[in-house]
């Protein structure tokens, strides 16, 4: 076993400068629309992230309210938290020249959106900026739109890869579509 307490990683990468594996972590459901964090993290060995007793640190879940309190010391807190059901999938670090040079090196993560959530969340693809290779904990939209202003979704991003020439493609089966992202405006 390398880490233990990560639910549902659906993503995971290598960071080619580290050798460290980060993961795109789908956190728990059924405790509203504002609950759990979804998160995006570097797993370190033998490290421990909290499920099924713990979230975000050492936030106790109500589910398993009062059991293993020896646990919650241990709990490794995630690097960049995102919306609660963002449904994070794919992530890459992108290496690319396409973009902008301030996004060498940094995450691309793909957000497939939100079920069960009153108000959506997701249905985008997201930058979390690294430096000296650790999150800054801060995430921003890079690709938007499959939301309409009413709340329907037409799309719904799933992967994500990088192109011989930098660009992106992101794959989406909400509209079973392959796009094609290219920066114009350096």
């Amino acid at each position: 076993m390398y880490a233990y307490g990560v639910r549902n990683c659906v993503g995971e990468a290598i960071n080619p400068i580290t050798g460290a594996l980060w993961c795109s972590t789908n956190e728990g459901d059924a405790l509203g629309d504002n609950l759990v964090p979804d998160y995006i993290t570097h797993v370190e060995e033998g490290g421990f992230y909290g499920w099924p007793w713990f979230y975000t640190g050492g936030r106790q879940d109500p589910w398993h309210a009062g059991k293993h309190p020896e646990l919650k010391s241990k709990v490794l807190p995630p690097d960049v938290l995102l919306q609660p059901h963002f449904a994070s999938l794919e992530m890459l670090f992108y290496d690319g020249l396409q973009f902008t040079a301030e996004y060498k090196d940094d995450v691309f993560a793909v957000e497939h959106g939100s079920w069960n959530r009153q108000k959506r969340a997701g249905c985008e693809v997201i930058r979390a900026p690294l430096q000296n290779w650790k999150a800054t904990g801060e995430y921003e939209d890079l690709l938007t739109g499959f939301v309409t202003a009413d709340g329907r979704v037409w799309g719904r991003p799933v992967g994500v890869a990088v192109a011989k020439n930098s660009s992106l493609f992101v794959s989406d089966d909400g509209s079973n579509s392959i796009w094609h992202v290219i920066c114009t405006d350096k």
